[in-house]
């Protein structure tokens, strides 16, 4: 499967995801929703939050140009909101997902999506 496939199908495609990314922990964007752009510095803030959740912490975090405040932060995942609007952020072996949710879907619906698919690919060795 491809990684576009899984931001597809896995992720959009389950209806609890509106915007998704996968990115390679070495940087570079492997695939995205159509339009959903994370610039250099974004990824690499992203990269850099999973070292120091508690920086993450403090200052949010930056996608697409849309400042997230953080709900939690740890060396797997990075929660965050804006608005009624969210986004779960969850590092594999290999690369990070990245899957932004919008009201009226809350943490708990789209929360399981990325963890589930980050567990997956866990397992398969990415």
């Amino acid at each position: 499967m491809s990684w576009q496939t899984y931001v597809d199908s896995n992720l959009v495609g389950s209806g609890k995801i509106v915007k998704a990314a996968i990115v390679g922990q070495a940087g570079g964007i492997w695939a995205s929703s159509p339009g959903y752009s994370l610039s250099p510095e974004e990824q690499k803030a992203l990269i850099d939050g999973f070292a120091s959740p508690d920086k993450v912490q403090a200052s949010g975090i930056r996608l697409a140009g849309q400042k997230f405040f953080t709900l939690s932060a740890n060396d797997r995942s990075i929660y965050g909101k804006k608005g009624g609007d969210g986004v779960i952020i969850v590092k594999t072996k290999q690369a990070i997902l990245v899957g932004e949710y919008a009201a009226p879907i809350q943490h708990p619906e789209a929360a399981p999506i990325v963890e589930g698919l980050a567990d997956y690919l866990i397992n398969v060795g990415y």
